[in-house]
């Protein structure tokens, strides 16, 4: 049986939620700093596109004619990264991660043999991860997105040990999706905030995730990286090189570090064909999954042409463009 086309990268946005946040203490600073990020020039670009996109993130008949166009059959539909707010107190994240997981649920509902989601945890309140992953699984959804890191907290922090376990223990799936860069201005011009902030921020939190030993303790956790991994998988030669040189770079995981790539899976979305080949050698063939960052400009319009770009073995272009994901999100 020939596996359905499966798109694990495509966003949704979320009114109520941004209604919900409307004027909370620490929403302009968080506003202030995610200007001083992206800078004049980038964030008069991008508000214009995100506006022109509304339709295709917000109205599920207008996704599917759009998903019709890309010949994708299935997507996974997570909420847009700027809804992850950070910033807010516990009172207030509990109830964007409420409002998040239920309004996704219900947008996926509406299609519900094409669309599958994820929900939101507040990483800034480990706390709280558990039970709000718990609660997008009791919504119907398959797992949760967050971001690279939280104020404060990498991914290796102790502090998200519960909830590494519970997402092992309930299979539950984790979309790794960062959102701004701790570069801050150095990123400020020509969008350097996204093109090198993005795939940095992937390989750092990857790298906290295998050089702590989070995938040793966790070794069926499921994390799917957005942009292929970032740098990392390309540049992994450099992880195992320090793990075999330094006694400070082996001392919290087990293994070289290129291993745990084989443990991790990646979106498609490198925007290059040799890129996209090298992630699928150093990965394996079995851990990559086609990926469009629907529908904003640094995704693709077409992943289906990308993917065929990189002129893959016939049993793997059909492993990335969808089998693998028919497998991992229990669709066959």
């Amino acid at each position: 049986m020939t596996p359905p086309t499966v798109d694990v990268h495509a966003h949704l946005l979320l009114p109520d939620v941004e209604a919900l946040v409307a004027g909370r203490p620490g929403l302009a600073e968080a506003k202030t700093l995610d200007a001083l990020r992206n800078g004049p020039a980038a964030l008069a670009v991008s508000g214009p596109m995100v506006r022109d996109r509304i339709p295709k993130l917000t109205d599920v008949t207008v996704r599917l004619a759009a998903m019709d166009a890309q010949g994708v059959d299935v997507q996974l539909v997570s909420p847009s990264p700027s809804h992850y707010h950070y910033w807010a107190d516990e009172e207030t994240a509990e109830k964007i991660y409420r409002h998040a997981n239920e309004a996704t649920a219900a947008h996926c509902a509406a299609a519900p043999e094409r669309l599958r989601g994820l929900g939101l945890v507040p990483l800034q309140h480990p706390g709280q991860a558990v039970e709000a992953l718990d609660d997008a699984l009791r919504q119907g959804l398959l797992g949760v997105e967050i971001s690279s890191h939280a104020p404060g907290r990498e991914l290796s922090d102790p502090a998200y040990e519960p909830l590494w376990t519970r997402a092992e223990e309930t299979g539950a799936l984790l979309f790794l999706h960062p959102f701004g860069c701790t570069l801050d201005e150095r990123l400020d011009q020509w969008y350097l905030s996204n093109t090198v902030g993005q795939p940095t921020e992937n390989a750092v939190a990857l790298s906290h995730l295998i050089f702590s030993g989070v995938l040793d303790r966790h070794p069926d956790l499921k994390v799917v990286a957005a942009h292929g991994g970032g740098y990392l998988p390309t540049h992994i030669g450099r992880s195992d090189h320090a793990w075999s040189a330094r006694s400070d770079a082996r001392a919290g995981c087990a293994h070289p570090p290129s291993s745990y790539l084989k443990r991790l899976y990646f979106d498609s979305l490198v925007h290059a064909p040799h890129v996209l080949r090298e992630l699928i050698r150093a990965a394996g063939p079995d851990r990559v999954l086609l990926g469009s960052d629907f529908p904003f400009d640094m995704g693709t319009e077409d992943p289906l042409g990308a993917l065929r770009a990189a002129q893959l073995s016939e049993l793997d272009f059909h492993a990335v463009r969808g089998g693998n994901a028919a497998t991992l999100l229990d669709l066959v």
